[in-house]
């Protein structure tokens, strides 16, 4: 079998940022998926479930309520390896064109107050697996150390 394409990035090089993963063709249609890379892969920790679940459930509601981009959302949700989230845009979209976007909704999650969206039996299976006070932590982490002053070399894979 042929890898796949997210399996052909060199990870000892990837940094956190946010990357063009691939384009889907479907019709006329271009979906754009995004990796939006919170920690740097095999040389800082991971995140655990618990955050990650809260950021998925934040992000996936400010996502698709999002007044410009909201009818645009295709996915949004973790990579299996904790390191970050893919999220799915219809158009053919470049990093730079969500970067804005981006920083909206990692300000939006490092200041969240409240129960999180979707924390409850009735609408999630696994409702007790999440951590709101990380999920702020390791998102106004990524604000400050990545979206803020966001360069090119992080916003294109590495070589």
């Amino acid at each position: 079998m042929e890898k796949i394409a997210s399996f052909t990035i060199n990870h000892l090089k990837l940094e956190p940022g946010i990357y063009v993963s691939r384009y889907d063709y479907i019709g006329d249609e271009v979906i754009t998926t995004f990796d939006i890379r919170m920690t740097r892969p095999n040389y800082e920790p991971v995140m655990n479930t618990a955050e990650v679940h809260a950021i998925e459930h934040l992000g996936a509601t400010f996502l698709r309520n999002h007044d410009e981009w909201g009818k645009k959302v295709i996915y949004f949700g973790p990579m299996g390896c904790r390191t970050g989230f893919y999220l799915l845009l219809a158009g053919k979209l470049t990093s730079k064109d969500i970067v804005d976007l981006v920083r909206e909704m990692f300000t939006f999650i490092a200041g969240f107050e409240g129960t999180v969206p979707g924390a409850s039996a009735r609408d999630c299976g696994n409702y007790l697996d999440m951590n709101l006070n990380m999920a702020k932590y390791v998102a106004r982490k990524y604000l400050e150390n990545t979206l803020t002053d966001i360069d090119e070399k992080h916003l294109v894979y590495p070589e």
